[in-house]
C-alpha cells in the first residue's frame, strides 16, 4: 500500500497528498452521484478501493462534510446527503448575486495566460454539439467551465465559495438528468461568455453568467 506521506501527481499536473486525491477522487462521486444521496460511506472498503490508509479517506470526508457533501452521525456512521430539491431557490440566489461577480472580475484581473487558456475552452465549448459525449461527460465540462472563470477571478475566498454551491447546483442537476433536454445546449452557452471574459468585457461578462444561472433554474424547475 502507499505510504502515508507519499506524494501522487494531479491530472493537471503538480504533486496532491494522499488526503487531497482522496478528497478529489470522492467529491467527483458524490457530485456526480455515483455514490448516491443517502448512501452510507465505508472509510475501510473506500481506502483499499483507492489504494490508499484510512487516514487520508477520513481526512477526505471531513472535508466533504464541510462541503455538505456528506454528514456523520455518531454510532450511526457518514453518508452521502440527500440532494434536496427545496434547496434550489436559495442556492441559486447565492448563484445569481456570485456567479455574474466572478465572471466580471474575471474578465478584469484575468493574466495573458490565463485569457489564453479561457479561448481554448470557449473553442472547445463551441464544438460540443458535434462531439459525441454522454450527459456525465458533458456536466464534467462544465464543471472546468466554472472552475476556470472562478480561478480567473482572481479572489479565492469567491473562488472557494462558488465551487461549493455550483458542487451542490450539479448534484441537482444529475438528480434530474434523465428528465431534461440534452445539457450540450446548456454547456454551450459557455462559448459566448468565456469569449467576453477574454475579450475583458465585464459588463456583457457579468450578464451572461446571470443569463445562465436564471437559465438552469428555470430548465430544473420545468423538469420537476
Amino acid at each position: 500500500m502507499t505510504a502515508q506521506g507519499t506524494l501522487i501527481t494531479g491530472e493537471h499536473g503538480g504533486n496532491l497528498s494522499l488526503a487531497e486525491h482522496a478528497y478529489q477522487l470522492l467529491k467527483d462521486r458524490l457530485i456526480m452521484l455515483d455514490i448516491r444521496p443517502g448512501e452510507p460511506i465505508n472509510d475501510g472498503q473506500l481506502a483499499a478501493e483507492l489504494g490508499v490508509g484510512r487516514t487520508p479517506v477520513r481526512e477526505a470526508l471531513k472535508r466533504l462534510e464541510t462541503d455538505h457533501l456528506v454528514v456523520s452521525y455518531p454510532r450511526r456512521g457518514t453518508f452521502a446527503t440527500i440532494v434536496d430539491i427545496t434547496e434550489l431557490a436559495a442556492i441559486s440566489e447565492i448563484r445569481e448575486l456570485l456567479e455574474p461577480l466572478a465572471a466580471r472580475r474575471a474578465a478584469e484581473n484575468a493574466g495573458a495566460a490565463l485569457r489564453a487558456e479561457i479561448r481554448a475552452k470557449a473553442d472547445e465549448i463551441s464544438n460540443v454539439s458535434q462531439t459525441q459525449l454522454d450527459q456525465t461527460k458533458l456536466m464534467r465540462l462544465d464543471l472546468s467551465v466554472h472552475r476556470l472563470i472562478y480561478r480567473a477571478a482572481g479572489n479565492a475566498h469567491l473562488e472557494d465559495v462558488l465551487i461549493r454551491y455550483d458542487n451542490l447546483a450539479t448534484r441537482i442537476w444529475c438528480l434530474v438528468l434523465d428528465r431534461v433536454p440534452s445539457v450540450a445546449g446548456h454547456v454551450s452557452e459557455h462559448a459566448d461568455l468565456l469569449r467576453a471574459i477574454a475579450d475583458g468585457d465585464a459588463e456583457k461578462a457579468g450578464k451572461l453568467a446571470l443569463e445562465h444561472v436564471t437559465g438552469f433554474e428555470k430548465t430544473i424547475r420545468t423538469a420537476l
